[in-house]
């Protein structure tokens, strides 16, 4: 898990965006490795050629622009070590020559390194500057201590160094030696990293990358120089390196081994439509206890992620983006983030709507948890709510995977239980996506934290159902099944979007449940579509800017949805009850009405609830913050 902090500015960072990392327990060959690293490196970072050549096309409009490019660089020239190795500066008498955990660079001469290097010093003295002067110039300076001091071709380095055996095995080989060597060479402690500021968010992230870059040469780069192993005396200082942790050796000697894991291989199937469509459930006639919702709770993440901290947090392997294009793009202007437990959030949602529908623990007949982020497998989530209630039993009380469709699901769980139990249910919609989501970009924009708790109870004899119709849907072709993957061992077990396959599974399930709710008869006027007697579309806020054409292509305007995730982002299974809190708060929902609310996503799921909601069960916005 990789959480945020709060520096010493009050600002919101992301330590794994500056810190690059990988679990190499999750590597299964050296294959899978260079994937990964062709993906977060070699895709972004431009050569030296590149950089210069782009100068001379004028493609830098400022000094910004060509920095951005060198760090690229930087990373793309020390992508093993970030990754695997610790370099430390050692005298070569004192180099162990039998250890086989200990690794020294095999480096090719560059003949035109420091004419091409300075060349790039040249284009960036001749570019105008961004923003800040002196800011800009403080940056290349460090910057330009790394990436100056290279002697060698990047391109051809192995992915594992040669162990000191191997270095030796042949006189002839190139090595690193650093002509002088001070000890207390300075290099940046992980807080001052943090606490890096600058005035544009742009030059705070490349800032935090100048100092991550730095940290990577612990020695003055002006005093290295390349020599061959048979030159080296005892007293000269070389560079070693040792593996970051345990797992790095152990995936080391895995793939040295040859006993690397295989790759799992899956056979798959051209998805076949089923032998008959899946009605809508219509609860009035399929059930003989109508569900009455009696409380919608809320709790919000405590700490506000705009658009503007994730540029200040801009990772090294993002492609360039301004917080208004990341605006533009989603209709994302914040999200919030919890920097207490997923436990927590869910627990104080909870509270609120029992308090708030007057029902005590004694009174709970099931407890439903809908969530995708839950790091809790035993007990359940569902379970511990329920202890932490102080609730002696329940009928049933467990975690329902449903993602985006979440809350579709879990009330008609709710509904189906309520028919045994004839008391109430509790369903807890929670998320915390903020320590999931590591360096993964369309990830970080979209998801926030949150949690929504409703009580569904059985309604008077003859009262009609808050909740009218539902249905739910699953699967499809795995292209769309596989859209949103959570853990992710291709991208460090963190939660990764594939936005093309998520737009088509939306657009399909949107394009379905619509067809289905203009084919239903409105409960108040048979010669009436139900879709004419929807007051609010609430949809999952999945993506706005997405949403509002998905529903544009299926006829509907954006006039009649409703989003709040400007504020909030996407919280998946909580997104629908959240948005019809804010609903109720901002007073767009005023007295009953019957609202829609699709919900669609992960594991190509998507389900829908057609429900009335009358503002007065949804707890105050001051009482939903006050826990």
């Amino acid at each position: 898990m990789q959480p945020f902090e709060l520096n010493r500015h009050g600002r919101i960072v992301f330590p794994s965006n500056f810190v690059p990392e990988l679990d190499f327990s999750t590597l299964s060959s050296v294959d899978h490795l260079d994937a990964v690293i062709r993906r977060d490196f070699d895709t972004k970072a431009p050569t030296v050629s590149e950089i210069l050549s782009r100068h001379e096309l004028g493609k830098y409009a400022s000094k910004f622009e060509i920095m951005r490019d060198m760090a690229l660089n930087v990373f793309w020239a020390d992508r093993f070590p970030l990754m695997m190795f610790e370099r430390r500066v050692i005298r070569w008498g004192d180099v162990p020559r039998n250890r086989d955990d200990v690794y020294m660079p095999r480096l090719t001469p560059w003949p035109e390194a420091e004419e091409r290097l300075g060349a790039v010093e040249e284009a960036y003295r001749a570019l105008p500057r961004a923003w800040d002067s002196a800011a800009e110039d403080r940056i290349f300076d460090r910057l330009f201590a790394v990436f100056g001091s290279r002697r060698h071709f990047a391109g051809d380095l192995p992915t594992v160094k040669p162990t000191v055996p191997q270095l030796i095995s042949d006189p002839e080989n190139i090595t690193l030696r650093v002509r002088h060597y001070d000890p207390n060479h300075p290099v940046f402690g992980y807080d001052v990293i943090l606490d890096c500021h600058e005035d544009v968010a742009e030059l705070e992230a490349l800032s935090r990358w100048s100092m991550v870059l730095h940290n990577q040469q612990p020695w003055d780069g002006s005093e290295t120089e390349l020599v061959r192993v048979a030159d080296l005396k005892d007293d000269d200082y070389v560079v070693a390196s040792h593996p970051r942790n345990r797992e790095v050796q152990r995936f080391i000697n895995r793939v040295m081994s040859g006993k690397t894991r295989k790759a799992t291989s899956y056979t798959r199937h051209e998805p076949v439509a089923p032998s008959a469509p899946y009605p809508a459930v219509d609860v009035r006639s399929e059930f003989a206890i109508a569900p009455r919702i009696d409380a919608i709770a809320v709790a919000h993440g405590d700490q506000v992620c705009t658009n503007e901290d994730l540029i200040r947090n801009t990772a090294y392997n993002w492609s360039p983006m301004s917080a208004d294009e990341i605006t533009a793009k989603t209709g994302i202007e914040q999200r919030r983030y919890t920097s207490g437990t997923f436990e927590d959030l869910a627990l104080t949602a909870a509270k609120q709507a029992i308090t708030h529908a007057g029902v005590g623990p004694q009174d709970i007949g099931a407890v439903i948890t809908c969530t995708c982020t839950s790091g809790r497998l035993i007990p359940s989530l569902a379970t511990w709510i329920s202890g932490e209630l102080g609730i002696g039993q329940t009928h049933a009380s467990f975690d329902l995977i449903a993602a985006c469709a979440g809350m579709p699901y879990g009330l008609a769980e709710a509904t189906r239980i309520l028919q045994q139990v004839k008391r109430p249910v509790l369903v807890v919609c929670v998320e915390k996506f903020s320590d999931k989501i590591g360096t993964v970009r369309p990830s970080r924009m979209i998801f926030g934290d949150g949690a929504a708790a409703m009580v569904i109870s059985p309604a008077a004899e003859g009262e009609a159902p808050d909740l009218e119709f539902f249905n739910s849907y699953a699967s499809g072709p795995t292209s769309e099944v596989n859209s949103i993957i959570w853990p992710n061992p291709d991208f460090d077990n963190f939660i990764t979007v594939y936005g093309p396959e998520v737009k088509t599974l939306a657009g399909r399930y949107l394009a379905q449940m619509l067809d289905e709710i203009k084919a239903l008869q409105s409960p108040d006027d048979a010669e009436r579509s139900l879709l004419d007697d929807i007051d609010l579309i609430v949809p999952h806020q999945a993506n706005k800017t997405m949403v509002i054409e998905l529903a544009a292509n299926a006829g509907l305007s954006a006039d009649r949805l409703y989003f709040n995730i400007e504020k909030v982002g996407n919280t998946s299974s909580a997104s629908i009850p959240l948005a019809i809190h804010d609903a109720v708060r901002e007073g767009v929902i005023t007295e009953p009405v019957r609202i829609f609310a699709p919900g669609f996503g992960a594991g190509a799921v998507a389900g829908y609830t057609v429900m009335r909601i009358d503002p007065k069960v949804v707890v105050a916005f001051e009482e939903a913050d006050a826990g």
